[in-house]
């Protein structure tokens, strides 16, 4: 019986898809590759992979609506799923993330990189998802945070923030990556629509009215860490109750 964590590569580019297949084989992944929306929603069907892997443009159905498409499947919401963006495309990187999507990587990419990418969502998601009935050591406690992606809603000690789009995708980044410091120029580029008209104290400013609706829900907590002259991050180490 094969074991190996199956990932769904949804890919119209035969030569792209034939590279990938090769690099997750090789890793210890069953890679299941379909070349149109349809026929990856059928394999979807059959059985919800282990990480799904999305080509932003395919021949019978845009990406990002084959996204929403796989939410809607049984199991689907349990998925984690990694956009493929074309980097000569118009296209809001920040679209898929917004979404719900867990990554991107832009074309051309390093399959490697890929790979990478996949292990880290993976094991992000086993970490979430981990019994504590199993745990032997004392567990890090949860994150106060539940990301709704059907709602697109983030809430906080159990209350719902009430999120400007950037406040969003800026919480959102933060939440999926504990404790990784993003400096301004990464989150420019990954939230914002065109990082170039943008500058470093519109980070700031947006930071600094997340803290405050995070505030208004638990006064005496600090999630967002400032590290001078870096950037910021999310606090690891989180009361489990404000």
């Amino acid at each position: 019986m094969d074991n190996k964590p199956r990932i769904l590569l949804v890919e119209d580019e035969p030569g792209i898809a034939d590279t990938v297949q090769y690099v997750l084989n090789c890793d210890g992944f069953t890679p299941v590759w379909c070349s149109t929306a349809a026929e990856a929603m059928r394999q979807f069907t059959l059985q919800p992979p282990a990480l799904a892997i999305l080509d932003v443009g395919l021949p019978d159905l845009n990406g990002f609506e084959l996204f929403k498409r796989l939410l809607a499947l049984p199991g689907g919401t349990t998925v984690p799923m990694l956009f493929l963006t074309a980097r000569s495309d118009e296209i809001d990187r920040v679209v898929g993330l917004e979404l719900g999507a867990d990554d991107y990587i832009a074309k051309p990419f390093s399959p490697r990189e890929l790979v990478a990418r996949v292990r880290t969502i993976l094991r992000r998601t086993a970490q979430v998802h981990a019994p504590t009935n199993l745990q032997v050591s004392a567990p890090t406690p949860p994150l106060p945070f539940v990301i709704d992606r059907d709602r697109h809603q983030i809430r906080y000690y159990g209350r719902a923030l009430d999120l400007s789009r950037y406040e969003f995708g800026l919480l959102r980044l933060l939440v999926q990556r504990p404790g990784r410091v993003f400096s301004r120029d990464e989150l420019l580029e990954l939230v914002w629509d065109s990082a170039t008209e943008s500058l470093d104290r519109t980070v700031d400013a947006h930071i600094k009215t997340l803290r405050a609706k995070l505030k208004g829900v638990a006064p005496h907590v600090e999630p967002i860490r400032t590290l001078r002259g870096t950037g910021y991050a999310l606090n690891e180490n989180l009361p489990s109750s404000p």
